[in-house]
């Protein structure tokens, strides 16, 4: 084998476990689906199955079980840590494979006609409420001053409809509200828009990738005169505008040539540009030794709305060159990483963008990473940036027994997962504030070059602990919810379970001076499965409330002035769906309610690190009318 094939099997490789067969389906096209499966099979699973490993069944025992309980297993019982990285249709040729027997259900995604929105009616964006991308509107606060119910209201809150994502064990990405319709991407890459009123299907669009960040809106002009769109990115670093009233494609570009670079954030959208950053799965790809770790770069993107042409794109880390061969021989590269995992956050005033960022992959490290960074809005100039922790090198091979492509002076994995929120603190001052996975939140001057103005601990932190997906902010407070998860390693894998004992814990912290307001300890687990009670899910709010979700599955909602939980709903149950697919509810983690024109919607469900499946869209709304 030469070195051109060497590499390509390791990528090939790197893309199983950084993504699944979906995205290896993408570059190497006519390979049948038994053989897709046969490929899973032994790079995901022989190491333990064909050894006896961890009590492990042994393959011809595998193959005396139906392929329905095999999928059971895989999605429902104790190898869904292993299997959430593939799709439902990998999942179902894995479970055919392994059985010899084929299902006798077949997988349809498509939404029946018995779902869809009659024929007809005009889509006015601008009509009823409205929770436009990642935070509601360009400072990213996740406060909504016009929910459409108030803060008395919130304890009468019942289920309006549920939205089932079939076959799916993680509920999608970040919901957005617009125009009377609630939209969403999907795991599978379906997109689509549904009847607020509802939850029939207006619209649904195709991606070529899964679809985690939520839809921004703005009005555009194209060829055809102006419209309404709706902006998202794709687990494949692509870039979509689409018709927000019929789901047609306007445009589509690809901001990342990198392989294993991903759109996780939610597109900002600010007078006719749209700001785009990129992450990557090259963390987890590492763990393959013969990977060539690492090579993908960081980077913010500005694109012409109208269009998709790309304006200016500014990397965070320089090329990368070889550094050393490791212990496997693969080549390694750095310096490499600085992903940006979170929705940029727009200041008009100072016509700059923020971000926040990721750790290196790899040394050197870069002064980019772990760091609040400014940038001119125009072109894409550095204006300042404040790291917070130094010399943080990090991939998933480092917790791994092999840790062959783990850097030599490993860093704790403390990067920002959560956008900054930009907000006034009087008499003209303003700040930057952001929770980050070490168990600190901070903030910073954003109009004296980041200045830091305070930081404050609440939590332990670690590689999924301290403040993973966001906070939500008003005029006072900054509401956090603290994760702390522990992580249950699964030997042999990239994979972990939860510990159902630690984590959690929701606070309100004064923007002035980060001091404490409130605490509330959470509730424990009790024996549920797959539980944590770690709050790592986006908080939201709305006047006198804050809303948390918790890997427990419950949302919990909070009264801003002194923390006492006003509601609390556990989601999960099993549930009649609009689209008549069955419907259950799990952990709640990544996203947060968007809530808008008298809805309050929320994910349920995320089969990721530990947590407990489901596929489950649920809008709330007072009494349930």
């Amino acid at each position: 084998m030469n070195d051109n094939m060497r590499r390509d099997e390791a990528m090939r490789k790197a893309l199983f476990y950084a993504f699944g067969c979906a995205t290896l389906l993408f570059v190497t096209a006519n390979v049948g689906a038994a053989q897709d499966a046969a490929k899973i099979y032994q790079d995901n699973c022989a190491t333990c199955h064909d050894t006896g490993a961890n009590r492990a069944p042994a393959r011809d025992t595998l193959a005396r079980m139906q392929a329905e309980r095999i999928l059971e297993v895989i999605e429902r019982g104790s190898m869904v840590t292993m299997a959430n990285r593939r799709s439902a249709a990998e999942r179902r040729a894995l479970a055919e494979y392994l059985s010899g027997k084929s299902l006798s259900e077949p997988l349809n995604i498509t939404p029946p006609a018995s779902a869809m929105c009659p024929a007809g009616g005009k889509f006015d964006m601008k009509s009823g409420g409205q929770w436009g991308g990642w935070g509601n509107g360009g400072p990213n606060t996740r406060y909504q001053s016009k929910a459409g119910f108030s803060a008395s209201d919130v304890s009468k809150l019942k289920v309006k409809w549920v939205f089932a994502l079939p076959g799916e064990l993680s509920a999608g990405g970040q919901t957005a509200i617009a125009g009377g319709r609630v939209f969403f991407g999907s795991p599978n890459g379906y997109v689509y828009a549904l009847s607020a009123d509802s939850g029939c299907v207006h619209w649904y669009f195709q991606a070529a990738s899964g679809v985690r960040g939520a839809l921004s809106f703005g009005r555009i002009n194209t060829p055809n005169g102006a419209r309404d769109a709706a902006f998202f990115g794709d687990l494949n670093a692509n870039v979509y505008a689409v018709d927000a009233a019929t789901g047609a494609l306007i445009w589509k570009v690809k901001v990342e040539e990198h392989p294993l670079a991903r759109v996780t954030a939610s597109i900002a959208l600010h007078n006719g540009r749209i700001f785009v950053a990129t992450s990557s799965g090259e963390e987890i790809a590492s763990v393959a030794t013969d990977y060539q770790c690492c090579t993908f770069r960081g980077s913010l993107s500005a694109l012409d709305a109208n269009t998709g042409s790309r304006v200016w794109k500014t990397y965070l880390v320089e090329e990368p060159k070889p550094i050393r061969k490791n212990k496997a021989g693969a080549q390694m590269y750095g310096p490499a990483g600085v992903g940006v995992w979170s929705s940029p956050t727009v200041d008009p005033d100072r016509n700059v963008v923020y971000v926040t960022t990721g750790n290196n992959y790899v040394e050197p490290t870069s002064d980019n990473s772990d760091a609040f960074i400014a940038f001119d809005r125009d072109n894409g100039k550095i204006l300042w940036k404040r790291q917070i922790t130094a010399h943080d090198a990090y991939t998933s091979s480092c917790r791994m027994p092999d840790k062959t492509n783990c850097a030599e002076e490993t860093g704790p994995d403390v990067d920002f997962a959560s956008s900054a929120i930009l907000v006034s603190l009087g008499n003209g001052k303003r700040a930057l504030v952001a929770g980050q996975k070490s168990g600190v939140v901070h903030a910073v001057d954003p109009d004296r070059n980041g200045e830091l103005l305070w930081s404050v601990r609440i939590g332990k932190g670690g590689t999924i602990g301290g403040v993973q997906w966001g906070s939500a902010a008003d005029s006072n407070n900054i509401y956090v919810a603290l994760s702390d998860a522990g992580r249950i390693s699964r030997t042999y894998t990239a994979s972990s379970d939860i510990d159902s004992k630690v984590g959690g814990g929701m606070f309100a912290l004064r923007l002035k001076d980060g001091e404490r307001s409130w605490y509330v300890a959470a509730p424990p687990c009790g024996d549920r499965p797959r539980c944590s009670p770690a709050q790592s899910a986006a908080v939201s709010a709305i006047p006198g409330v804050a809303f948390s979700g918790s890997i427990d599955g419950h949302l919990r909602a909070y009264a801003a002035a002194d923390g006492k939980v006003i509601w609390d709903f556990d989601t999960i149950q099993t549930y009649k769906s609009v689209n008549g697919a069955p419907a259950a509810g799990g952990s709640l983690d990544g996203p947060g309610p968007s809530i808008g024109g008298g809805l309050l919607v929320v994910n349920s469900g995320y089969a990721g690190a530990g947590g407990m499946p489901g596929n489950a869209i649920i809008a709330f709304s007072v009494d349930g009318k």
